[in-house]
């Protein structure tokens, strides 16, 4: 089933659409009975205001394990790691994760850009608006640079940007374009042994298409965050046969020009 549910969305959609409400009302009782079940401690209590109308109802997170994104946590900390041996003086992203700029920018100078550009007030982080497809910025004038799962969305309207089938193509020719000689590159997408569409989510890229698209960059490092765990998590230095063998998986390239 779990194969199904991964592989077709209509089936998984189905699936979650059917179970979500059951295992709603199940963990709404249990709530329930916790919550009773607090309230005769609290009566013995007086150290804070205890009402009904302040809960707060959190249904999801009982679970034997701390759950995550795989794909978001290990791409920013394979990103992280890189800037960590790369050291550079500054560090611009395009559209990448928030945590991931957020954290960095305590060791390393970051300028976020994004097409919703986002209110973060920090030391050692500037925040603007930009468009991937026109970036800002002078040809070969950035020395290190990132955009990760980002362009896989890029021309199918989910945020806002106008609907266009090869503006991905388009947004990595811009990096390409910007990228000073000898500079690096951090470019993640989602990756598997066939190329799609999950409209309006995302491109799933094979590796080919991904070297392909940055044929005049050199490939320094492929990094493979498998679909399932299976034991591995970050896979640093991985190859292409790995991720041909993938459905849904999460790849990170470090290019240098």
């Amino acid at each position: 089933m779990k194969k199904y549910l991964r592989k077709i969305p209509i089936i998984r959609n189905l699936y979650y659409s059917l179970t979500k409400p059951v295992k709603r009302s199940f963990s709404y009782f249990q709530f329930l009975h916790d919550y009773n079940s607090f309230k005769k401690l609290e009566a013995n209590n007086s150290r804070f205001m205890f009402r009904r109308v302040d809960q707060w109802v959190c249904l999801d997170d009982k679970t034997s394990t701390t759950g995550f994104d795989r794909h978001y946590i290990y791409h920013t900390a394979w990103a992280a790691r890189v800037l960590a041996e790369t050291k550079p003086q500054l560090h611009i992203d395009i559209s990448s994760s928030l945590y991931f700029c957020s954290i960095v920018s305590a060791f390393t100078p970051i300028k976020f850009l994004d097409y919703r550009p986002a209110d973060l007030k920090l030391s050692n982080l500037a925040s603007d608006r930009a468009d991937i497809l026109s970036l800002p910025f002078e040809d070969g004038s950035v020395d290190s640079l990132s955009c990760m799962h980002v362009v896989e969305h890029i021309g199918l309207g989910r945020y806002g940007d106008p609907i266009d089938y090869n503006s991905d193509l388009r947004a990595m020719s811009e990096l390409n374009r910007v990228l000073a000689p000898g500079g690096n590159l951090l470019f993640v997408v989602p990756i598997g042994g066939k190329a799609k569409i999950q409209f309006n989510a995302h491109r799933i890229y094979t590796y080919d298409q991904i070297i392909d698209g940055f044929s005049d960059l050199k490939l320094k490092e492929f990094a493979l965050i498998p679909e399932a765990s299976n034991g591995y998590g970050l896979i640093r230095f991985a190859n292409k046969q790995m991720a041909e063998s993938e459905h849904y998986a999460c790849g990170c390239f470090w290019f240098e020009k």
